[in-house]
């Protein structure tokens, strides 16, 4: 159960990860965006209850639209309770996908989903991809080529960490109390101590490069790697999700 870390690639832009998707070969990824928005904020809403239906609809909203509607939504709610929530949302610990804000999740749904699907990549439970012109979607044994799985690395990390942070985008939050958290979660991923049971191997540079990173976008694209090797090990046609999992809501991988 070792996973090896090839290499770290860097976008620099949503055009460069979108020909990313397109490339042709056979991949699993965990994506660190929503897949989904919560069924009772829809079904409120009065917005399609089948997913690529949803998620046209919501492709098709502006983000001033977004804010408007779900900040009305929260408005008329009681405090305590102003966001719905997946299913997923409270065995992962992650923040409702609706929110525009801290983090803006919902921002990134908008505009991750739609990629996704242009591409034509399969998701599990939600949409079966179509396939492309460099791709025709399922390989020599009949399994999709290339499968997007909804990843969150706060799930992960906070198993090895608990509440403490390990990164922020705040430079003046870049403490050394966030390296030694960074450095102390690396090292539990090397030795497996996670309740997946991967262990990571590292060269003595990555390490460094993990470590060094005080925003932790490097890091968790390798917390969401685990996830992802850890849903291949489970295999088609779900990867690890639950076969009860909400088919308009989606399902954060590993939760």
């Amino acid at each position: 159960m070792r996973l090896k870390l090839s290499k770290l690639e860097r976008f620099d832009s949503l055009q460069g990860f979108a020909d990313w998707l397109h490339q042709p070969g056979d991949w699993l990824g965990a994506f660190d965006f929503p897949f989904g928005l919560p069924r009772e904020l829809v079904q409120h809403l009065g917005w399609p209850l089948t997913w690529q239906a949803c998620m046209q609809h919501y492709a098709g909203l502006s983000r001033e639209d977004i804010r408007a509607t779900f900040a009305a939504f929260c408005n008329a709610r009681p405090v305590g309770s102003k966001f719905a929530h997946r299913a997923t949302d409270g065995p992962a610990g992650a923040s409702s996908s609706m929110k525009w804000v801290n983090p803006p999740v919902a921002y990134m749904l908008h505009v991750g989903v739609p990629l996704l699907i242009k591409s034509g990549v399969h998701l599990p439970g939600l949409h079966p991809g179509a396939g492309n012109a460099a791709n025709d979607g399922v390989n020599t044994q009949g399994k999709p080529r290339r499968v997007a799985l909804e990843g969150y690395p706060g799930l992960l990390a906070r198993e090895v960490l608990g509440s403490r942070s390990y990164k922020s985008d705040d430079k003046a939050k870049q403490t050394p109390e966030r390296l030694i958290a960074r450095k102390d979660l690396i090292t539990a991923l090397e030795h497996g101590q996670t309740r997946l049971g991967l262990h990571l191997k590292l060269s003595h540079a990555q390490r460094d490069v993990l470590a060094d990173d005080p925003s932790g976008d490097a890091l968790d694209a390798v917390l969401c790697l685990i996830q992802a090797a850890w849903a291949k090990e489970q295999g088609a046609p779900l990867y690890g999700l639950p076969k009860t999992m909400d088919a308009l809501e989606g399902w954060i991988v590993t939760a």
